[in-house]
């Protein structure tokens, strides 16, 4: 395909999504099937007018793969109902942690003792497969910043974490590989990777979103009454905590997310305290004097609330582009009885059987965690995961390999997920209510 081809495809797929929202809303599959669909008819499994080779691409794809999910999870922070609470994070973050781990070990069994990999690439398998995603699975996530929706708060929240919470994993593969230098006996791995990276993303990710909260409401109070630009400040935000974690060796995606979560927290807690100043004072002035106190006091506007409409466009474009180049990566063969297994493995055993041993000795609600258990939708991280190990060495045969079984579990989880969201669903919110 030309460039002007490409401009035709994807302005039209655009025209057409956006003429017909309303009518996506009330069908019973997903704005990512369509993407797929489209990418598939004109890859080489139909029409085969464009072939998009993840392998000679991968340094695109990771830089594509890459911003996508740093939007999303920025988007998926600010979403995170206030106040934080230990009692109400617990959930996904032992989903984030125990679960994660018992993931990556089933996939490492399966794809060591059943596809006959080597054992460091079925670790390495594991781990690129294990992480949720927080880009294709919006309509499972949180909706808006005031959403207090069990469900959707936990697997919003498990998204965010263990995209960054993988990469220790994906390490550890590439160091049985050879890939990477994991220390004498691992300690390096487990000090570095693991304790290190982790903890040094966090601290981070909070202090800068507490530092950016805390600077943007006093320039947006009086005296200041600046003026700001949202969208840049989450951006930028984004850019220098990522930056900086990643110079130090820490997990950049789980600064990001803890970025987003903090700088929406400190947020509110300064307007919880402004509205609590006005009350406090409004019994000793007049409607009119205590309506120009709180204006004095709260600024209209939050940068989190200000960037997350930018975020959420930006992130559905990086969906309709990287959802086309996954259908264009799809050959017929790719269909393989191994990969069809493994995603299956993947979807019917591992994930519900992490969930449930992850969420052992909590008080989530069997319903809750039957759904967990079902939507742990695969997708654009994995592909990132994927990419990087590519970028750092990893061999061309066993490379192809694992293009090919990630390509297939990603699709098939666009489609077995993407099908049955809003059924399960629809489902869930109507016994919720009776």
């Amino acid at each position: 395909m030309t460039n002007a081809q490409w401009f035709m495809l994807v302005g039209g797929l655009l025209l057409v999504m956006g003429l017909t929202v309303s009518l996506l809303k009330r069908s019973p599959i997903t704005s990512a099937i369509i993407y797929l669909a489209v990418g598939v008819l004109v890859g080489p499994t139909v029409l085969d007018l464009f072939h998009f080779n993840p392998l000679k691409e991968s340094a695109l794809l990771q830089s594509l793969t890459e911003v996508a999910v740093l939007i999303s999870l920025f988007s998926a922070g600010v979403k995170m109902p206030v106040p934080f609470s230990f009692a109400r994070w617990r959930a996904p973050m032992l989903l984030a942690t125990v679960s994660m781990i018992v993931t990556v070990v089933m996939v490492a069994e399966f794809a060591y003792f059943v596809l006959g990999l080597p054992l460091g690439a079925g670790v390495l398998l594991g781990a690129i497969l294990a992480p949720t995603d927080p880009v294709l699975a919006t309509d499972v996530q949180t909706r808006h910043p005031g959403d207090k929706d069990q469900l959707r708060f936990t697997l919003t929240c498990e998204a965010g974490m263990n995209d960054g919470s993988a990469f220790p994993f994906v390490m550890l593969g590439m160091g049985m590989l050879g890939l990477h230098d994991l220390g004498d006996f691992g300690l390096g791995w487990l000090f570095v990777d693991v304790l290190w990276a982790t903890l040094a993303g966090i601290a981070i990710g909070v202090v800068a979103g507490v530092a950016l909260a805390r600077l943007g409401w006093k320039m947006r109070s009086k005296p200041h009454k600046h003026e700001l630009l949202d969208d840049f400040l989450g951006l930028g935000l984004i850019g220098v905590v990522y930056g900086l974690t990643m110079t130090v060796h820490g997990w950049g995606f789980l600064a990001v997310f803890f970025a987003a979560v903090a700088l929406r927290q400190t947020e509110l807690k300064l307007a919880n305290a402004a509205q609590a100043a006005f009350d406090g004072s409004k019994t000793r002035q007049s409607a009119r004097a205590a309506g120009k106190a709180q204006a004095e006091l709260e600024p209209a506007e939050t940068v989190s609330e200000g960037s997350l409409i930018f975020k959420e466009h930006l992130e559905r474009l990086s969906e309709v582009i990287l959802v086309l180049l996954i259908g264009g990566s799809l050959f017929l063969n790719s269909w393989t009885w191994e990969a069809v297994w493994l995603a299956l493995f993947l979807f019917v055993i591992a994930r519900p059987a992490s969930v449930v041993v992850g969420l052992l000795g909590t008080k989530t609600a069997w319903r809750i965690r039957g759904l967990t258990g079902w939507f742990g939708v695969r997708g654009i991280g994995s592909l990132y995961y994927l990419m990087y190990a590519i970028q750092h060495g990893l061999p061309e045969p066993l490379a192809l390999q694992l293009i090919q079984m990630t390509l297939i579990v990603v699709t098939l989880s666009i489609l077995l997920h993407g099908t049955s969201v809003k059924p399960l669903m629809g489902f869930f919110w109507r016994r919720g209510k009776q």
